[in-house]
């Protein structure tokens, strides 16, 4: 009888528990709406290696830590939780995204002032992953 008392008190606590590790990543992603700089919501992506390609995608590129000043307002707005050194969200990583005007690249700024100008295939990569869409070249 104390091995089944037992054996339901560690189901019950591993069924508690598990519900606190919620591997699951998304990325919502917002469009700017006409010729200001407001950004309305356009998709979610919630499909685990969508998400996990961008954050690669996001992660490995050669960011230089620079102040730049855009020609205009961004494109899009996409945001992701970042996870911390021991697999927990640590904050929400913001980042505005313009399309180059040759619109075969992507570049990026995040919101601690780093910039990134994509390869061509991560461009496309990652703007299909954000907006379903091909990268017009």
């Amino acid at each position: 009888m104390k091995n089944i008392i037992l054996f339901f008190s560690i189901l019950t606590v591993l069924l508690l528990t598990s519900g606190c590790f919620n591997d699951d990543q998304k990325i919502t992603v917002q469009k700017r709406t006409g010729e200001e700089n407001i950004f309305e919501d356009f998709r979610e992506v919630t499909q685990k290696k969508q998400v996990e390609k961008a954050i690669d995608i996001v992660k490995n590129a050669d960011w230089e830590n620079t102040k730049v000043e855009m020609a205009g307002y961004a494109d899009y707005q996409f945001q992701f939780p970042r996870k911390n050194s021991y697999g927990n969200e640590d904050k929400i990583a913001s980042y505005l995204l313009w399309i180059s005007p040759n619109g075969e690249n992507l570049e990026i700024v995040t919101d601690r002032g780093n910039y990134v100008k994509l390869t061509k295939q991560d461009s496309a990569d990652l703007f299909d992953i954000l907006t379903g869409e091909t990268l017009m070249k």
